[in-house]
C-alpha cells in the first residue's frame, strides 16, 4: 500500500500535523512515517509569469504592446524559494504516493497556493481537503477524519485564481500605462488605489475644513451644570455678543424645572471577532498596525494553538460548538486572569446562546475568532501576544454577560425667556462593560462630560438659582484622519461611498479586499511612498494625492472594486462563472490604457528616488530571509540584493517610529550579526510609557522586526522609594 502526502502552508504547521500524525522521521524537506510523508510550501512557492515570460519583447515597456492580454495565464516558480517546490515535485510525482491532502490555510489564498503547486508540478493524483480552525492536536484528529474530496473547493479556488489574475491584468497593465503616460514609476492595484482614495479624499475635506468660532453659555445651578438651548435644543451660539447678553442676563437669577425626562439605555454585548475587528481593536488600544496584529494573531493560531483560526470575515459561531465553548469556557476558568467572570458562567448555567452568537447562516468558511479548549497559558506569552489573546478571550465571556444599562435624564429649565437643559446619566448596571473595565482598565483618568454628572432628584416646578453663567469659546473641528483602525471600518463597509442606493444595498457583503489582505493592501501604500504614518494617523504623500489625481474615477472608485469583490464572492459561491468576470476584468483593462494614453500631462510627479544602495558596495549583513542576498541600504529602507529575483526582505527605516525609533546602519548590522539588540529606548504608543527593550527578528522568518520583553522606566517616585 502507497503512501499519503501532506502538504501544508508552513513548515511550523507541517511539523504539529506531523506529530499529530505520528510521523517523526526527518526528510529533505519533509517529514516521513509509513502512512504519510508531510511535507510544506513557504507560502507561495508559485506565482503567475512576468510579461517578458510570454515574449521577450514585452520585457520594454511601451504603449504599443498595451494591453497585455495573455489568452492563458502561466505560471513560474518564485526563484527564492525553487528548492522546496522541487521536493514537492518529486513527491507529488512519485510512485509512491496514492494521494494527496491539501493543508493549506483555510481560506482562498490557502487554495490557490496548494492548487498553484498542484497544477506547476502537473500532478494527476487524487486529493482531499483538510479543513480546520485551530491547531489543536484535537482539531487535527477531527479534521483527518473528516477529510472532503478536493473538488468540494473548485469554486473557491476559481475565485482565488479569478482575484490573482485579475490583480495581475489590471496591476501591471495600468502600472506600465500610468508610468509610460507621466514618465515616473506609479503603482496602481485593483484594490490599493480605491483604497488611496479614501485617504486623499480625507485629506481633501480636512485641507479646506474651515475652522469657525462658536459659543455656549453654561450655568452652575450648584453641583450640576447646564447648557443655554435653542428651540431645536442646540447648544451652538454663532454672535458672541448674544452669548454675553444671555449670560448676563441670567446670572444670578432662579430657573424653573419646566420639565423632566427620563430614559432607559443599553449597550448589548459586542459581537465576536472577525480579523477587521480584532485588528480594529488592536489598533485603537495598543496602537499596533493591522499587519502587526494578524502577524500576532497568526502567531496565536499556528504556534501557541491558543485561539482559532484569525483570517475570517464571520463574528458568528455554528450550532455545532456549543459543546466546544463550554470547554473553553472551563479552560478560561482555570486561570486566574478570567475566574471572576469565567466561573459564574459555569456554576450558575448561564452559557445561554443566543443568535446573536450562534447563527448558521453567517458562518461561510470560517466562524468568529475565540480561544482554543488547550491549556492555556499564558505566562508563555509575549506581551503583545498576551494582549491580543486578552482581548479574544474576554470578548468570548462578554457575549454571555448582561446588558449595560444606564438611565438618561434630561431637565429643561427656563429662566426669563431663555431655555436651559441639565444632562445626567446613572449606570444601572455593569454588565459585560465590567469586565472590560477590570482587564483593560483606563491608563488616565477620564474626565466626566457634562452629560456624565449626577444630577439630583428633579421636579417640575422647582425653582434653582444659577450660581454663575458663563460664555464657552469653542470652535468646529474639521474630520479626524484616517488611523488603520477607521480605514478598516472604511476599506470594510466600502458601499456606504456609493451613490446608487440599488448598488449600496448589493455591496453590504463586500468591501475593499478582504479581512486576510487589507493589513498587505495598507502596507503597500506605506512601501510604495503613497502614504506615511503620523503617530496613529496615515497622511497621504504629494505623491499619492497626484496619483488619485491623475487616475479616472473608475479606478479610484470603491464601487468598481466593491463589485469585483461581490463578484469573486459569487464565483466561490457556485453563482458566476469566472469566464464573465475575467471578461469584464479584461475590457476594463483595456479602458484603462486607453484612458492613459490620451491624458493631458500637465501634472509633474515628485522626483523619484534611485533604487539601490546608498552607499555603492557597502553590504551590512546577509538577508535573514533568504540567506543568500546581502542587505543594502538606502534612504528609505534596507533590502535584499535579491530583490529582483523575488526576495521580500525589507526593513522601512520608520517602521518603529510609533516607539520612537529610526533604524539606523548600526542598528542593522548588529541585528543582523547578533539577532538582537538589547536595551533599546522605546516610548509605547498607547500610552507614552519609556523603556527598554529588545529589538529582534521575527521568529517567522519573513524578517520583521519586532520589540519584546518591554520594561517601563521606574518614576521619579520609584527611585526615591529604592
Amino acid at each position: 500500500m502507497g503512501r499519503i502526502l501532506v502538504v501544508a502552508e508552513k513548515p511550523s504547521v507541517a511539523r504539529d500535523i506531523a506529530k499529530t500524525l505520528g510521523v517523526t522521521q526527518k526528510g529533505d524537506g519533509c517529514l516521513v512515517g509509513n502512512e504519510y510523508v508531510v511535507s510544506w510550501a513557504i507560502g507561495h512557492l508559485v506565482t503567475l509569469a512576468e510579461p517578458e515570460e510570454y515574449d521577450e519583447k514585452l520585457k520594454k515597456w511601451s504603449f504599443a504592446s498595451l494591453p497585455i492580454l495573455p489568452e492563458k495565464m502561466e505560471l513560474k516558480a518564485i526563484k527564492s524559494t525553487r528548492s522546496q517546490l522541487k521536493i514537492l515535485h518529486q513527491w507529488m510525482n512519485d510512485k509512491e504516493i496514492e494521494s494527496i491532502v491539501c493543508a493549506t490555510d483555510s481560506g482562498r489564498e490557502g487554495e490557490l497556493i496548494f492548487r498553484y503547486i498542484y497544477n506547476i508540478t502537473k500532478c494527476k493524483k487524487p486529493f482531499q481537503r483538510l479543513w480546520i480552525s485551530s491547531m489543536t492536536e484535537q482539531a487535527i484528529k477531527e479534521g483527518f477524519a473528516n477529510l472532503k474530496d478536493g473538488a468540494a473547493y473548485d469554486f473557491l479556488y476559481h475565485s482565488a485564481k479569478c482575484r490573482s489574475e485579475a490583480d495581475w491584468l489590471v496591476g501591471m497593465n495600468a502600472t506600465r500605462a500610468y508610468t509610460l503616460r507621466y514618465n515616473v514609476l506609479l503603482s496602481i492595484g485593483r484594490v490599493q488605489t480605491p483604497t488611496l482614495a479614501l485617504i486623499v479624499e480625507k485629506q481633501k475635506e480636512i485641507d479646506v475644513f474651515v475652522t469657525k468660532p462658536y459659543f455656549e453659555v453654561q450655568t452652575d445651578f450648584g453641583g450640576f451644570q447646564g447648557f443655554w438651548i435653542d428651540e431645536e435644543a442646540e447648544t451652538k451660539i454663532e454672535n458672541e455678543e448674544k452669548a454675553k447678553e444671555i449670560a448676563q442676563k441670567v446670572d444670578g437669577e432662579n430657573a424653573v424645572v419646566t420639565k423632566v425626562e427620563k430614559e432607559e439605555k443599553r449597550i448589548l454585548p459586542p459581537l465576536l471577532y472577525d480579523l477587521t475587528e480584532l485588528q480594529r481593536e488592536c489598533n485603537r488600544r495598543f496602537g499596533y498596525s493591522a499587519k502587526k496584529t494578524l502577524d500576532i494573531a497568526q502567531e496565536l493560531y499556528e504556534k501557541r494553538k491558543m485561539i482559532t483560526y484569525p483570517r475570517t470575515d464571520s463574528r458568528y459561531l455554528s450550532d455545532d460548538m456549543k459543546n466546544k465553548v463550554q470547554n473553553t469556557m472551563k479552560r478560561l476558568a482555570e486561570l486566574e486572569t478570567f475566574q471572576e467572570f469565567a466561573k459564574p458562567l459555569l456554576i450558575e448555567n448561564k452559557l445561554s446562546f443566543s443568535k446573536r452568537m450562534i447563527d448558521n447562516t453567517k458562518v461561510t468558511d470560517h466562524h468568529a475568532i475565540i480561544p482554543t479548549d488547550v491549556r492555556l497559558r499564558l505566562d508563555s506569552l509575549t506581551e503583545d501576544e498576551k494582549n491580543v489573546f486578552l482581548l479574544v478571550a474576554s470578548r468570548l465571556i462578554s457575549v454571555f454577560y448582561p446588558n449595560y444599562r444606564y438611565e438618561v435624564t434630561k431637565a429643561f429649565f427656563r429662566c426669563h425667556e431663555e431655555r436651559f437643559l441639565s444632562k445626567g446619566t446613572v449606570i444601572l448596571q455593569e454588565g459585560w462593560q465590567e469586565i472590560e473595565k477590570k482587564l483593560f482598565p483606563p491608563r488616565e483618568k477620564k474626565e466626566k462630560t457634562s452629560d456624565e454628572q449626577k444630577l439630583p432628584p428633579l421636579a417640575e416646578g422647582e425653582a434653582y438659582p444659577i450660581i454663575e453663567a458663563k460664555v464657552l469659546k469653542k470652535k468646529t473641528t474639521p474630520p479626524k484622519p484616517y488611523t488603520e483602525s477607521s480605514l478598516l471600518s472604511a476599506m470594510e463597509n466600502a458601499g456606504r461611498f456609493v451613490e446608487d442606493e440599488a448598488l449600496k444595498e448589493q455591496m453590504k457583503e463586500s468591501g475593499l479586499g478582504t479581512p486576510a489582505t487589507r493589513a498587505a493592501i495598507i502596507e503597500r501604500l506605506l512601501s510604495v511612498g503613497y502614504i506615511t504614518r503620523k503617530g496613529k494617523n496615515l497622511i497621504p504623500t504629494e505623491k499619492g494625492k497626484q496619483l488619485i489625481q491623475v487616475v479616472p474615477e473608475a479606478l479610484r472608485s470603491p464601487q468598481t472594486t466593491g463589485k469585483w469583490e461581490k463578484g469573486l464572492s459569487s464565483i466561490a459561491k457556485g453563482k458566476m462563472e469566472e469566464q464573465r468576470f475575467m471578461e469584464s476584468i479584461k475590457r476594463y483593462v483595456a479602458f484603462l490604457v486607453e484612458d492613459a494614453a490620451r491624458r493631458k500631462t500637465e501634472v509633474v510627479f515628485p522626483e523619484e528616488e534611485k533604487k539601490g544602495p546608498r552607499k555603492a558596495g557597502k553590504t551590512l549583513g546577509k538577508c535573514p530571509v533568504c540567506k543568500d542576498g546581502d542587505v543594502l541600504e538606502n534612504r528609505k529602507a534596507f533590502f535584499c540584493s535579491n530583490w529582483k529575483t523575488g526576495c521580500k526582505f525589507t526593513a522601512w527605516k520608520d517602521s518603529l517610529s510609533p516607539y520612537g525609533i529610526e533604524l539606523s546602519e548600526k542598528m542593522m548590522q548588529q541585528l543582523l550579526k547578533d539577532g538582537k539588540i538589547p536595551e533599546v529606548s522605546v516610548a509605547l504608543p498607547q500610552t507614552g510609557d519609556k523603556g527598554k527593550a529588545t529589538m529582534i527578528f521575527s521568529a517567522d522568518g519573513k524578517g520583521r522586526i519586532e520589540l519584546m520583553d518591554f520594561t517601563k522606566n521606574p518614576t521619579t517616585e520609584e527611585e526615591n522609594l529604592r
